[in-house]
């Protein structure tokens, strides 16, 4: 019998495993899956960063959280995926999403065929209830991931190969820029262009005086780059109509969540200002509220992160709309480390990603937990090659890293 754990054991490996039961009666016509989930593992542990980037400083415990999901099927073949959970950002906690992985989407998917990942997300669905959206998107993206990885072993195909595309890349990357002060700009510009970046995405807000003036200056240092500017929600109205038109005109290229995600009127009018393409981040988590901004004419294009909105499913999803609909997407993610940013590669290199991508874990975290590092070299990351997510867990390292995260 699986028992779930009260609270959050810090000083050990977290897993759920199956015992043999009884199985219900099966219909003659149903298929038995050819291979079932007999184990999840779950490895909570924090990547050691450099650099300052404001949603992942300041807190108790330094580093990257990250909760490594191992998922196993009863025919041995392993699938590895990451939730990234950032309470600065999202109320997924750290412990929050331990507890929801250990206790919660564990026990449920244990027997579940693994290659049935439409059907996994059903059962998260059941679990643990959304509210406006999806509920703890951003903690059963490891699930999803690891599904993905597990999936594309047992069919010997990679992640393109799984949805009928080419593996495409390799991708532009671009450099975060995140400073409390004018005076930092210069030395991490320069970091930035002596690794070989050319294109910046800037964090902006709330004071627009200072997000024109970094504007001006990165673009001054950058005058061919693609420079994206985001402002994580930290606009009200009036500041955001404001200072869009003055962004423009310093040389921004497209401004990322200027308002909350609740105020549907405010995104309404600063997208019909048309000073800027208007891309939306944070409030979409499933296809159901694309849609529904669509409609609403909210937004010009969506940043994708699969590690915000559950996983690869849905965010494959969201792009078949976004490019149906003939908006703009560009790709994004949570400080992604190795098998995020492997998912993350894998699907955009499918759709065929050319604006330059937000992914900055090559930035700023300084290790990884692979057998061989993802290939990044100066601003162009390589689409890992090989079945599933195309990457191989070093479980020593990971282990390490876990005992490490304790002291």
């Amino acid at each position: 019998m699986l028992r779930p754990r009260s609270g959050i054991h810090r000083r050990g490996f977290f897993q759920a495993s199956a015992v043999a039961c009884m199985l219900p009666v099966i219909p003659s016509w149903a298929k038995e899956p050819r291979v079932k989930i007999e184990r999840i593992e779950v490895f909570p542990y924090r990547y050691p960063m450099q650099g300052f980037f404001k949603f992942l400083a300041g807190r108790g415990a330094p580093g990257r959280a990250a909760v490594v999901v191992k998922v196993t099927a009863d025919d041995g073949t392993i699938g590895w995926g990451q939730s990234l959970p950032v309470e600065t950002w999202s109320y997924e906690t750290f412990e929050a999403a331990i507890v929801a992985l250990r206790d919660y989407y564990a026990p449920r998917l244990i027997g579940h065929d693994p290659t049935d990942i439409d059907g996994a997300h059903r059962v998260m669905d059941r679990t643990i209830v959304g509210a406006f959206s999806t509920g703890m998107p951003i903690t059963r993206a490891g699930i999803d991931l690891a599904l993905h990885d597990l999936t594309g072993k047992l069919q010997g195909k990679s992640l393109s190969e799984l949805w009928g595309k080419p593996r495409g890349g390799p991708l532009t990357l671009s450099w975060t820029v995140n400073v409390t002060s004018l005076d930092e700009l210069d030395e991490l510009l320069d970091t930035g262009r002596s690794r070989g970046y050319r294109n910046f995405n800037i964090k902006v807000a709330p004071d627009p005086r200072f997000d024109i003036e970094l504007a001006r200056r990165v673009r001054r240092a950058a005058p061919d780059g693609f420079l994206w500017a985001d402002a994580n929600c930290g606009y009200d109205l009036p500041t955001a109509l404001e200072v869009i038109p003055k962004l423009a005109d310093v040389g921004v290229d497209v401004l990322e969540a200027p308002l909350r995600p609740n105020q549907i009127s405010g995104y309404q009018t600063v997208k019909k200002l048309g000073a800027l393409p208007i891309l939306m981040d944070e409030g979409v988590v499933s296809p159901v509220e694309l849609v529904e901004f669509i409609r609403l004419k909210m937004l010009d294009g969506l940043a994708m992160k699969p590690s915000r909105c559950g996983g690869l499913l849905s965010n494959k999803r969201q792009i078949e709309i976004i490019e149906q609909e003939g908006l703009m997407w560009v790709g994004s993610g949570l400080t992604d480390p190795d098998i995020a940013l492997a998912a993350s590669l894998g699907l955009y290199g499918a759709f065929g990603l050319k604006k330059p991508a937000a992914l900055n874990a090559p930035q700023f975290l300084t290790t990884d937990i692979l057998v061989a590092p993802i290939r990044v070299e100066g601003d162009q990351a390589y689409v890992p090659m090989g079945s599933g997510l195309g990457i191989e867990v070093d479980e020593d390292k990971l282990r390490r890293m876990v005992e490490q995260s304790r002291r």
